[in-house]
């Protein structure tokens, strides 16, 4: 089992820059022009009211799992996929007003939720929408994903470059891991700014990119095609499987 000092102790650290990046967002959202709502987002398919829709709800469902850890009791993060999926369709052509309100109000009920949890209740397990059991410890690091990678697919100025240092370098490592046996050849990825190294595929790398760790990152993550990055030889890059 977790001990629950540390476990408190590693959402605490989480729980800070989740207050961050929702300002960092919230500043963002509010600069828009009303009409930017129903206008495309970097991801296919969805606007920029899909995307900011999904960050109010994804709150919510993590409140569900904040609370079903505190109570001992269990709470699903949503009540089905498929009521997520139409959420996100009801709330999505909402005015810009009244996102930046559900925004404000979701991320409010999700830090009173984590200001009720005791280091016991972060120690807890929890269940992710998609079946795996993770420490509720590990809750306000979700939501920090949620908020960094989905201010960027906002499009709406924000970009990989903006990330904090300590955020990218965690999923530069996090995302090479991923792809250590995903049927790729070798590939070696040196980031110049930090000194980090990683590994993507089998085999002896025939190939090293080279690169800020953000713009690796966002390659890695899908977020970029990887053009502004330097590769050895001077040869394409490989296409990568879609973020998990």
């Amino acid at each position: 089992m977790t001990d629950p000092q540390s476990a408190a102790a590693s959402a605490a650290s989480w729980l800070d820059q989740v207050e961050e990046s929702t300002q960092r967002l919230l500043q963002t959202a509010s600069e828009l022009k009303p009409e930017a709502v129903t206008e495309p987002s970097a991801l296919p398919g969805w606007t920029r009211g899909h995307v900011l829709a999904h960050l109010a709800r994804n709150a919510d469902s993590l409140v569900n799992l904040l609370d079903g850890a505190r109570t001992g009791t269990d709470i699903p993060q949503y009540a089905s996929g498929e009521a997520r999926d139409r959420d996100i369709e009801r709330d999505a052509p909402r005015p810009l007003d009244v996102h930046l309100a559900d925004l404000r109000a979701s991320h409010a009920r999700f830090a009173e939720a984590a200001a009720l949890m005791t280091p016991e209740a972060w120690a807890a397990t929890v269940k992710h929408r998609f079946g795996y059991l993770f420490p509720a410890s590990d809750i306000p690091h979700k939501r920090l994903l949620e908020l960094e990678y989905h201010h960027v697919d906002l499009d709406a100025g924000h970009t990989p470059a903006q990330w904090p240092e300590s955020f990218a370098v965690a999923q530069f490592h996090k995302l090479a891991d991923g792809l250590s046996d995903a049927g790729l050849s070798a590939v070696e990825l040196i980031a110049d700014d930090t000194e980090d190294r990683a590994v993507i595929g089998t085999g002896e790398a025939a190939l090293t990119v080279r690169g800020p760790v953000r713009a690796l990152t966002a390659w890695l993550s899908g977020r970029s095609d990887g053009a502004n990055l330097r590769r050895t030889p001077d040869t394409a890059l490989p296409p990568l499987p879609p973020m998990g």
